[in-house]
């Protein structure tokens, strides 16, 4: 059975961040994972990871104002210092917090800013990062978003992200494989999956539509979990979906597609 993870930006959002954690445990979680620590000083994250015994397995590099609708700045060529900056603001989180992945949005494209801008600065972008990442054991993810959610994303397709990863040449860059952005945008997901385990280094799961919990859609999620055993994914799964109705009433997925409940999960 896999790992999973509890998103706490899309999970137990019922209370504020900081009390997420608990709520976590107490669900069973052993890991958690979320967009963005940046609002919180590490130290107050990290008591609760300790008070909760939980794992932080990943999060996000800075993405801009994401609040102003931003999802990420990396293809954006005026604003390269700013994503160098936001490096090492998210390696001194990561190293505080003790997460060993560090995603990186690649950002809806500017306007007017011809394609091989976008991708030149992308990739300079991604070697900087990347080459930063290394000497902290630090592993760096890309993440292929769907253009129906987030209309003009750059990075949209796993062969686009395959491609950027082959053309950077870093040994700690990887895919961000999630489940329901692949499946909007292009399916074949087992598949995907077997012959690309070597280069994904996360994975996550919602189901579609609706981007609630699996089971709820038309994703195969009782198959795929099975799937990712019998390939050997040792790592985790993040649960980056919006509960149906509450977070504890939609949990019963665990046992419903994987025979048991997502509690007791071993690290």
């Amino acid at each position: 059975m896999p790992r999973f993870a509890a998103n706490l930006t899309m999970l137990f959002t019922e209370v504020s961040f900081l009390d997420r954690f608990a709520r976590a445990a107490q669900a069973g979680f052993e890991g958690v994972e979320f967009l963005f620590p940046y609002d919180f000083p590490a130290g107050e994250i990290q008591r609760r990871l300790e008070d909760h015994r939980l794992s932080l397995v990943l999060h996000n590099l800075p993405a801009g104002d994401w609040a102003a609708g931003e999802r990420g700045i990396a293809c954006h060529p005026d604003r390269v210092e700013e994503f160098r900056a936001g490096v090492d603001l998210a390696i001194g989180y990561a190293q505080a917090l003790g997460v060993r992945r560090l995603n990186c949005l690649a950002g809806k494209a500017p306007a007017g800013v011809p394609g091989a801008v976008l991708h030149e600065t992308l990739v300079a972008n991604l070697r900087y990062a990347a080459a930063r990442l290394r000497p902290a054991g630090l592993q760096l993810l890309i993440e292929p978003i769907n253009t129906f959610d987030i209309p003009g994303v750059h990075l949209c397709r796993t062969r686009q992200a395959l491609d950027l990863i082959e053309e950077v040449g870093a040994d700690n860059l990887l895919l961000q494989y999630d489940l329901y952005h692949a499946q909007r945008m292009e399916g074949e997901l087992a598949a995907t999956l077997e012959r690309e385990l070597p280069r994904i280094g996360h994975v996550q799961v919602a189901d579609n539509p609706g981007r609630h919990e699996p089971g709820t859609g038309e994703i195969n999620y009782g198959f795929l979990f099975g799937h990712l055993d019998r390939i050997g994914y040792a790592g985790w799964v993040g649960c980056e979906y919006k509960p149906a109705r509450t977070t504890e009433a939609g949990l019963h997925w665990g046992t419903a597609l994987c025979g048991q409940q997502v509690a007791g999960v071993a690290a």
